[in-house]
């Protein structure tokens, strides 16, 4: 019993190592398996360890920094979150927008929210996670070398925050977005901005209420907008007047302002720029009423949700570099060239050309804006009135100053005679005595004196007076007192046909005309008796009718006579023949007179008492002349000799005064 027990025992031990063996076996193959999994987590335990080194606080501890943990969490997440949109707006923004406009401020608009959002939370969510960091380093929750790191990555959110601020105001998605709808306003500017088309200012084009059409400013408004939302309205407002500025030049060019940039050196006197003076009224009044005006309305439509100061701000700064500066300061000019009595009617052209675009200029340049415009205004308008009554009052002084001078050689009517009689009747026309009238009453008020009814009319009257003295002290500067008396006829007629009628000529009155017309006839009779009457008195027949003393004594008498009548005439005719008679119908009536007193006396003469000397051998001595020939003489007397100061033309055939006149009344040369 005993050995089978034993053989048991040993077959069960057997059994068992048999058994230990096998799982031994198992144990080493799956060790050998498990060798490279174990020396792999052996490489990350250092990585493992530093990960789960912060969990090894104590649970009171990690209980206390998990809320501090969800607090930082949720706005980090928006804040990533948010990121992941904006990088979903950059294909879109980054294309054209003028395939989408619309589309395109939205999506922008979503831009700056997001942007909006960012800059509100990205500090806010790396403060809180900052606050984490110092709460784990104050309780001792992580080691010093998992502080590092988190300090380390929140330094590298501080700076990229920075960064992004940097790059949003270097070329950032939203300033590149800004950028391209600038560009977008431009376009829409330039390509509906066309000059305007025309010919003439004959035939002004009919301008639109806007001169772009009310898409395109729908268009720029949504623009201007976004712009001014993100502080860009400084750059829109600049391209804006670059590009409107740039139209109304355009269209000015058609009327060739070159005359503009004239100065004072460039003209002797204001006739040489006379043609100028009045285009600058057209021009001025085209620019004023149509492209200015066209141009105050757009800047409203446009700019109007911004304000009436932006929108006035931006005309102002289109209306000078346009070229209203340039208008101006041409009036100034004008007012710096020297005087003379045509620049008093030029320098009445520009105060009317102002006074008639009083309201307009009012409406448009009025308030801060276009405040340099304004003081430009206002000095050219005291410049012209203060040039116009300096002008005006002086021509008295001037008209009395030509009576030292010696009158004109041939007895015609002195170029200062017919200039102020045509002068003070354009004085005071319809078209200059209204603003003469109102030049002088402001530049009155402004010395605090009352302007005089009948103060225009009687310093016209003076001036004429003045010159009736003029002429007297003249007539009576001629050695011979028959040539004084051709010039005082001269004179009086010139008063009397050229008033008649007349603005002035109203103003002094019928008897005063009249007493020039009697005048004249007075001075052509004294004339006639001076002169030809007394030319039958050497044709005289005595001695000749019975031939008392024979033919050949006769014939003496003949000789003698036709002789002392030769000499006579030949005489007057030559210094006859440099005189003058200004007027054609009185040089006709005078020469018919003088034809009429001598000719006919000749013929009958000639045919009785020429036979006696056409045999003489010496005929052609004595009978010099036929009647036809001294009707022909004398009928070609006082014609205005051309290129000599005697001519009666004292305006050109235009109506334009002579230069010459301008120049001698501001120079006080000889009256001729």
């Amino acid at each position: 019993m005993a050995s089978v027990k034993s053989f048991e025992n040993l077959v069960a031990a057997r059994k068992s190592l048999k058994l230990s063996l096998e799982k031994s076996k198992a144990l080493a193959f799956a060790l050998e398996k498990a060798g490279p999994r174990l020396e792999e987590i052996n490489q990350r335990l250092p990585s493992l360890e530093a990960a789960v080194r912060p969990i090894r606080a104590q649970k009171e501890a990690l209980v206390a920094v998990g809320g501090h943990i969800d607090r930082a969490v949720g706005p980090a997440a928006a804040v990533l979150k948010v990121f992941d949109a904006v990088h979903g707006l950059e294909r879109m923004l980054l294309s054209d927008p003028r395939s989408d406009l619309p589309g395109y401020l939205a999506v922008l608009k979503r831009l700056e929210e997001a942007v909006r959002f960012l800059a509100d939370n990205c500090g806010l969510a790396i403060q809180w996670l900052e606050d984490i960091v110092e709460y784990l380093e104050d309780n001792t929750v992580a080691d010093d070398r998992y502080l590092s790191n988190l300090k380390n990555s929140l330094k590298k959110l501080r700076d990229l925050q920075t960064d992004e601020e940097r790059a949003r105001l270097e070329g950032g998605l939203l300033e590149a977005a800004l950028d391209k709808l600038e560009a977008e306003f431009r376009r829409l500017l330039t390509e509906n901005s066309v000059p305007l088309p025309m010919s003439s200012l004959g035939e002004q084009a009919c301008i639109a209420p806007s001169p772009l059409p009310v898409p395109v400013i729908q268009k720029l408004q949504a623009i201007i907008d976004r712009l001014s939302a993100n502080k860009r309205l400084d750059k829109c407002i600049l391209i804006y007047v670059e590009v409107r500025s740039s139209n109304v030049r355009a269209s000015l060019q058609a009327l060739n302002l070159d005359y503009l940039e004239i100065s004072v050196s460039e003209f002797n006197d204001v006739q040489s720029i006379e043609g100028y003076i009045s285009q600058w009224g057209k021009h001025l009044e085209f620019a004023v009423k149509h492209l200015f005006e066209a141009e105050y309305t757009l800047c409203n439509d446009v700019f109007e949700k911004l304000g009436k100061d932006k929108w006035k701000d931006c005309f102002a700064k289109i209306a000078a570099h346009a070229g209203i500066l340039a208008f101006l300061q041409f009036g100034k000019t004008v007012t710096e060239s020297k005087n003379d009595p045509i620049k008093l009617l030029k320098l009445l052209d520009i105060f009317s050309s102002l006074n008639k675009l009083r309201l307009d200029f009012n409406r448009l340049f009025g308030g801060q804006a276009c405040i340099e415009i304004q003081n430009m205004t206002r000095d050219l308008i005291k410049r012209v009135i203060e040039g116009a009554c300096a002008i005006f009052w002086e021509l008295l002084v001037q008209v009395e100053l030509q009576r030292q001078n010696p009158p004109p050689s041939d007895g015609s009517v002195p170029r200062l005679v017919s200039f102020i009689t045509d002068y003070c009747n354009r004085l005071l026309g319809d078209d200059y005595r209204p603003i003469l009238t109102q030049a002088l009453v402001i530049h009155r008020s402004w010395k605090q004196e009352k302007f005089q009814e009948g103060l225009l009319t009687d310093a016209v009257l003076n001036i004429i007076k003045a010159m009736d003295i003029n002429l007297e002290t003249w007539s009576k500067a001629y050695d011979d007192t028959t040539l004084s008396y051709l010039f005082l006829m001269n004179n009086h007629w010139h008063f009397y046909k050229h008033l008649k009628g007349t603005k002035l000529g109203d103003l002094l009155g019928d008897a005063w005309l009249r007493e020039h017309e009697q005048y004249k006839e007075y001075y052509a009779a004294v004339y006639l008796r001076e002169s030809w009457s007394k030319f039958p008195g050497l044709l005289s027949r005595e001695g000749l009718i019975l031939f008392s003393g024979g033919r050949a004594t006769a014939r003496d008498l003949v000789k003698k006579r036709l002789k002392a009548f030769n000499e006579a005439f030949d005489n007057m005719y030559k210094k006859q023949s440099n005189w003058v008679v200004s007027d054609k119908d009185l040089r006709e009536k005078t020469c018919q007179i003088a034809v009429q007193t001598i000719v006919p006396v000749y013929r009958s003469y000639m045919q009785n008492y020429g036979p006696l000397v056409d045999q003489d051998a010496s005929a052609s001595k004595y009978a010099k002349y036929t009647a036809q020939s001294l009707e022909k003489m004398l009928s070609s007397l006082f014609q205005p000799k051309l290129g000599k100061y005697g001519s009666a033309k004292a305006r050109h055939s235009n109506g334009k005064f002579n230069n010459a006149v301008t120049n001698q009344f501001q120079s006080s040369p000889t009256v001729v």
